[in-house]
């Protein structure tokens, strides 16, 4: 797949879980094994859109990038957050904070960073 493709699929991805986060927490969290039981805790999802729909406007905003420098690194930024939500999420299965669908999100980021990985391989070679 090229970086153009990659790039408008990762953005999809992350603009989908903003949204979501957004406006579904309190359907969307207890599956994961978290309550969202007060406004701090709904206030919370909603921030946390905030930074899924960043990286979504990244992705989306660089597709086009044709100079192969920039290309490569916002693969490499790519591949530092998604391995660092690999890190967090597998800490929070692993210590009972996501429980139930929780399991799910360490396998997404392990994929997208994979899948990043892959990318910026086949973009250098």
């Amino acid at each position: 797949m090229n970086s153009k493709t990659f790039l408008t699929l990762h953005a999809g991805i992350y603009f989908v879980f903003a949204l979501v986060l957004y406006f579904l927490p309190t359907q969307v969290w207890p599956m994961y094994g978290v309550e969202i039981n007060d406004k701090y805790s709904y206030f919370l999802s909603q921030h946390t859109s905030i930074f899924l729909g960043g990286l979504g406007a990244v992705s989306l905003l660089f597709r086009n990038i044709k100079d192969g420098e920039a290309v490569e690194q916002i693969l490499k930024a790519l591949i530092i957050t998604n391995f660092l939500g690999m890190i967090i999420t597998s800490y929070a299965g692993l210590t009972g904070i996501f429980v139930g669908f929780g399991w799910s999100d360490p396998a997404f980021f392990t994929i997208l960073t994979v899948l990043s990985y892959w990318q910026l391989k086949k973009y250098k070679s």
